[in-house]
């Protein structure tokens, strides 16, 4: 039996009376939270971003499909209904748990940045960083794609169904049609620069100029004939040939042109990486290394649990005062420590060591720090700057079990939303090389002298640092207990460090915690979720020196965790995620 599978038909009935924006929209907005219960499944269970989504993963499932294969279902189809957050235009991170072997393996999909590539990228010619807008609607942002490698790499390992029969879900929906999302069309309403790309013109809106109606059928027959290709021929299919020339001709055409080169897409190679673990609260929570943010959740997490913040009251000022300076710490070895660590040397044992947790967390006092430093981990590389880039706020997560027992975990993105606003073949092209610094070194602090290199600065070949968090839970006998992770750009780390501490310190359920209201610090202000409860807590940390801003903070988490007889599962409200099992 079908469990909690409401019609997206519902949906989209809802939408004649769905609220306008009644503020300026972020980048990546929500769309008018709706309370939802858990969802519960005995067998096997997909959370994904659209409905639409989540049933092809689930339809997979049945088929006797394995994890991997779902999520291969549901990306494709996710590149189509929610083509503005993930694509094979871009990259991902893949978290995958064979319960038979006990094997955990994670799998990098991230861009690289093209040869031709150097640290001043996203400098104009007086040497001045490039507003964020200018930067990101370019052909310089485009890095070289890696979902399709990372999947087909995945798939060969741990598939059971023919590769090219998992994309016939997406093929059938491009051709016959998906309906306008609300979401979708209030991100088409905002944006401005996809209405210079003459495909996406004629995709998304109509002859008045204006996006088609929510509810309206959408057809993308250059979508499907690309996925027709890559089904037959694999991956190289998209890394070399007509599809790549394109690739290529379309960012060197743009107005703001790139530098991507038929080369760039033939070396690219997705990576197997071992995943970094650390324990909280008598479980073991693992995620991806270095260019992911693993360590970083990692690092907030063992700051939190050397305080007192396990006698802290859920969701209280001092909950709130702890959570946002453990997070600040962290974040501030981040910006100075973590990118591509096959450029930069990674202190990953030192940033995780208890006796290093422990002077971190020791730090933590009754009033804000304000900004933290960065500290002084084992093993780190000397003579770095902080890294500062623009990260914008995007991306999606698959979170799905299936009916062995096996689990993927994979955040996957264009970077902001709609990438870099070029669409090519029906898809479009992310803007990933933002997540570099834009500033490739800053003067020495702390009485250092001269200019220090940022670890996250631009080079040729190399992987941009990022905040995607992908995140399995084991309890003490090495069972899988959960599997999570977010979009969200930068705040990705707090929004699952959130639903683990909602979670394990709290007791709540994978649907109440990832409704609750967000907030942490990203060692900047303090961040509250804008209209939530919390907003009354905002006085309370002033006054203990916080810097706080009320601001949305749009996640889009999505947690499957282990109950007796199944799973269950949550899918954010903020967004249009979908929880489906059996």
């Amino acid at each position: 039996m079908r469990i909690l599978r409401p019609a997206f038909a519902v949906l989209l009935a809802l939408t004649a009376v769905w609220p306008a924006p009644a503020r300026p929209l972020q980048p990546d907005p929500g769309t008018a939270a709706q309370a939802r219960p858990a969802a519960h499944a005995r067998r096997f269970m997909v959370v994904a971003a659209n409905p639409l989504a989540a049933d092809a993963g689930t339809r997979t499932l049945r088929a006797g499909g394995s994890a991997v294969d779902a999520a291969i279902a549901v990306q494709m189809v996710l590149g189509l209904v929610e083509a503005q957050s993930s694509g094979i235009g871009g990259g991902a991170f893949l978290l995958h748990w064979a319960r038979g072997e006990k094997r955990l393996r994670g799998y990098d999909g991230r861009e690289t940045a093209p040869a031709a590539a150097r640290s001043g990228r996203f400098l104009d010619a007086s040497g001045r960083p490039l507003a964020p807008p200018e930067a990101i609607a370019n052909g310089r942002a485009v890095g070289v794609p890696g979902v399709l490698r990372m999947l087909e790499a995945a798939h060969r390992r741990h598939g059971r169904i023919g590769w090219a029969k998992l994309f016939d879900p997406a093929i059938r929906l491009a051709e016959q049609g998906f309906p306008m999302s609300p979401r979708l069309h209030r991100l088409l309403e905002a944006e401005r620069e996809l209405r210079g790309d003459a495909a996406a013109r004629v995709l998304y809106y109509g002859s008045d100029g204006e996006p088609r109606p929510v509810g309206a059928l959408v057809f993308n027959p250059e979508y499907a004939a690309t996925l027709r290709a890559i089904a037959a021929f694999g991956a190289d299919a998209f890394y070399t040939g007509a599809i790549a020339h394109d690739m290529v001709r379309a960012v060197a055409a743009h107005r703001r042109p790139g530098d991507l080169a038929p080369t760039d897409l033939q070396r690219y190679r997705a990576l197997e990486r071992e995943p970094v673990c650390g324990d909280y609260r008598g479980r073991r929570i693992c995620g991806m290394g270095p260019p992911a943010g693993g360590v970083t959740l990692l690092q907030v997490l063992g700051i939190l649990e050397r305080t007192a913040f396990h006698r802290a009251a859920p969701g209280s000022a001092e909950a709130l005062h702890l959570f946002s300076e453990a997070a600040r710490l962290a974040y501030a070895d981040r910006a100075r420590y973590l990118a591509d660590p096959a450029f930069v040397r990674q202190p990953v044992a030192g940033l995780l060591e208890s006796g290093y947790l422990k002077a971190r967390a020791a730090l933590i006092g009754e009033r804000s720090m304000g900004r933290a430093a960065p500290g002084n981990p084992r093993d780190a590389p000397g003579l770095l700057g902080d890294s500062a880039a623009a990260e914008p706020a995007g991306t999606s997560h698959v979170s799905i079990v299936d009916a062995r027992g096996d689990a993927v975990a994979m955040t996957t993105t264009i970077e902001s939303a709609f990438g870099s606003r070029i669409m090519v073949r029906g898809f479009l092209l992310n803007n990933e090389l933002t997540d570099f610094s834009f500033v490739p070194a800053s003067e020495a602090r702390g009485g250092g002298s001269g200019m220090r290199a940022a670890a996250n600065r631009v080079e040729p070949g190399k992987r941009p640092r990022s905040a995607m968090s992908p995140t399995f839970v084991f309890d003490r006998d090495g069972r899988l207990q959960a599997v999570l992770g977010s979009p969200g750009g930068p705040p990705i780390i707090t929004y699952v460090a959130k639903a683990l501490v909602a979670m394990l310190d709290w007791g709540m359920d994978a649907q109440s915690a990832v409704a609750l209201p967000n907030f942490g610090s990203r060692n900047g202000p303090t961040e509250i979720e804008r209209g939530s409860a919390y907003e009354a807590l905002a006085p309370a940390l002033r006054e203990r020196g916080h810097e706080v801003l009320l601001i949305d903070l749009t996640s889009g988490t999505h947690v499957i965790e282990r109950v007796e007889g199944g799973w269950r599962a949550g899918a954010d409200p903020r967004r249009e995620g979908a929880a489906r099992g059996e």
